[in-house]
C-alpha cells in the first residue's frame, strides 16, 4: 500500500512517499481503508522533535518507534479481526490513532475499543477526519475546567483546529465567548459563536480589564503569570500545549499564589468522546472548519502550510480522491 514515511526529523522534506505492507488486522482489530486524515499540530512537533522530549518518545537521532504520521482518520472498514463484535465490514467510521500515529497511508488497523466511531451522516471523509483530535481536544479541556452556563470565557489561538471546536462548544454550553485572533479570522469567529473577537496583533488581551472564568490557550502561547490577573478568583487557566518542564511549577505557583487553577492535561481519549461531538455534528449545532486540502502525494507542501501558523481550523488530506 501507499504511505508517507519519515526517516529523519527535520522540515516537510523528509516526508516521504513509500510502498509497505498491508496490515492485516488481529482478532480485535478493524482494518481501516482510510479516505482522508489531516496534518495536524501534533503531527508538525513530531516531524520536526519539538520539544526535543519528543524524542525520548521516538527516537532520539531519527524517528524508530513511530515513521507514519497522521494522527486522525476516516474512512470504511474494510475487514474486521475474528473477535470483533461492534463493527463490520463496510461501516463508515472517524478515529483517532492516538500516540501511535499511522494515519498517512491507505491502511491502518485500529482496535475496536479504541477512540472510534461510526462517521456522521451528514459529513463526508474530509469532514469528519478533522473532527477526533481538535474536536476532542478542545472538548476534553472543556471538561475539565468544569464548563458551565453563564460563564465567560476566553478562547486563545481561537482560528485554530482544536481553537475552532473551542470556541462552538463554549458557546453550545452556554458560556459568553471571547476568542482572540488575528484580523483575518474575526468574521469567522463571530459565525462559530463568539460574542465578542479581540485582534491580539493590535490588542493584548492581558491588559485589559475584563475578568473571565475559563481561559483556554489551544496554543501554548500565553503567559500564565500574565493571565491570572484575567481570571476571576476561583478561575481557571487551560493551556493545550504548555512545555512540559513549565506545567507542575505554573501549576503549583499558580494555586499557592492566587487559588486559580492550572490545567495542562485534560485526560485520555475516549470514544465517548466521539459519540458525543457526532450528535452535535448531526444537529447541525456543531462544524468542521476546513481550510486547505491536499492530495496524498502532496503531503510536504500540505505540511509547509501549515508550519506558516497560518491555516484556519484543519488542513485535511485526501488519501482516496473524493
Amino acid at each position: 500500500m501507499k504511505a508517507v514515511l519519515y526517516h529523519a526529523y527535520g522540515p516537510p522534506e523528509v516526508l516521504v512517499p513509500q510502498e509497505i505492507a498491508k496490515p492485516i488486522p488481529q482478532d480485535h482489530e478493524l482494518l481501516i481503508k482510510i479516505h482522508a486524515t489531516t496534518v495536524s499540530a501534533g503531527d508538525c512537533r513530531m516531524r520536526k522533535a519539538d520539544p526535543f522530549a519528543a524524542r525520548f518518545f521516538n527516537g532520539l537521532m531519527r524517528p524508530a518507534r513511530i515513521r507514519t504520521l497522521g494522527f486522525e482518520l476516516a474512512g470504511e472498514v474494510e475487514a474486521v479481526g475474528r473477535k470483533v463484535t461492534r463493527y463490520k465490514a463496510g461501516d463508515q467510521v472517524f478515529a483517532s490513532c492516538g500516540i501511535k500515529f499511522g494515519a498517512y497511508a491507505e491502511y491502518r488497523c485500529l482496535p475496536e475499543d479504541g477512540v472510534i466511531a461510526v462517521k456522521p451522516s451528514n459529513l463526508d471523509y474530509s469532514q469528519a477526519a478533522a473532527v477526533p483530535i481538535g474536536g476532542g481536544t478542545a472538548l476534553r479541556f472543556l471538561r475539565a475546567g468544569k464548563i458551565r452556563a453563564g460563564q465567560k470565557v476566553l478562547i486563545y489561538g481561537a482560528s485554530g483546529s482544536v481553537g475552532t471546536y473551542a470556541v462552538q462548544l463554549a458557546a453550545i454550553f452556554g458560556a459568553e465567548v471571547t476568542a482572540v485572533c488575528s484580523t483575518d479570522n474575526v468574521e469567522l469567529m463571530k459565525s462559530l459563536g463568539a460574542s465578542r473577537v479581540i485582534d491580539y496583533t493590535s490588542t493584548d488581551f492581558t491588559q485589559l480589564e475584563e475578568q473571565y472564568d475559563l481561559i483556554f490557550d489551544t496554543v501554548g502561547k500565553t503567559n500564565p503569570a500574565r493571565c491570572i490577573n484575567r481570571l476571576r478568583p476561583r478561575g481557571c487557566y487551560l493551556n493545550a500545549f504548555s512545555p512540559g518542564s513549565l506545567r507542575m511549577l505554573n501549576r503549583q505557583w499558580m494555586k499557592w499564589s492566587s487559588g486559580r487553577t492550572f490545567i495542562t492535561g485534560a485526560g485520555p481519549e475516549k470514544a465517548e468522546h466521539l459519540l458525543f461531538l457526532k450528535e452535535l455534528l448531526e444537529s447541525g449545532e456543531l462544524r468542521p472548519v476546513i481550510d486547505k486540502a491536499y492530495p496524498l502525494e502532496q503531503i510536504v507542501e500540505a505540511h509547509r502550510y501549515v508550519d506558516t501558523g497560518r491555516k484556519k481550523g484543519n488542513v485535511v488530506i485526501h488519501v482516496q480522491q473524493p
